[in-house]
């Protein structure tokens, strides 16, 4: 009898013990489980990362080009601001001035398995004119001339093909001035002129030059816009 209270905590320690040891490997378990989800997602994020590529253009005022390519499939951000000048980190104001020597752009990076580079120019070359020297419509200045950045070699190759082709099919009444340079650096515009279309539509510049520009590339387009 007197060894009853003995046994009894000796039993009770070790269930103690038992729930200490099941809830250790349940821990573990969760971790390993965690740790494996975790380097998937590292290892997704890395191939989804190496389908990626930008490629950086002018055609006139941002606002216009960035609408466009926001609705083309394969299409993962686009950004709208100034490439191709001598100032540092320009305002929209400095821009402006035509002083600086930036062109408006937008920055727009891809999914290579959705588009690619021969559909990103044709866009480009169907919803701006690219024979008027530092013009679009009435925007004009050399802020809004028609400009190629190119980062390596087959986006040159692929930019000079292109123009070659539209020059040589007599496309255009007009020789081709798009400038085609090395790409330096990209400034970001002020945050008012991101999404600056989807979020003014209803303004009058939208309506009468924007929005014909959208039309006009969902017509042609039709069988590449995004599904929303």
């Amino acid at each position: 009898m007197s060894n009853t209270p003995n046994k009894h905590r000796r039993a009770k320690f070790a269930t103690l013990i038992l729930v200490a040891l099941t809830l250790s490997l349940q821990s573990c378990g969760q971790n390993t489980e965690k740790k494996a989800s975790a380097e998937k997602t590292k290892t997704n994020q890395t191939m989804n990362t190496a389908n990626l590529d930008t490629i950086t253009l002018g055609g006139g005022c941002y606002w216009c080009i960035e609408a466009i390519y926001q609705r083309l499939d394969g299409v993962v951000k686009v950004e709208s601001g100034f490439s191709g000048g001598t100032m540092k980190n320009p305002s929209y104001r400095d821009v402006c001035t035509g002083n600086t020597g930036h062109a408006e752009v937008v920055q727009i990076t891809y999914d290579k398995t959705k588009t690619n580079l021969d559909e990103v120019f044709k866009v480009f070359f169907t919803v701006h004119d690219p024979t008027t020297l530092n013009r679009q419509g009435a925007d004009a200045g050399t802020q809004y001339r028609s400009a190629i950045f190119y980062r390596n070699d087959e986006q040159k190759k692929a930019a000079e093909s292109i123009i070659a082709d539209l020059t040589k099919a007599k496309v255009y009444s007009d020789p081709i001035v798009t400038e085609v340079t090395p790409f330096t650096v990209f400034y970001k515009a002020e945050d008012y002129h991101q999404d600056y279309y989807n979020q003014h539509g209803s303004q009058p510049y939208c309506q009468i030059v924007i929005q014909p520009k959208v039309e006009k590339f969902e017509k042609v387009f039709k069988d590449r816009l995004k599904k929303d």
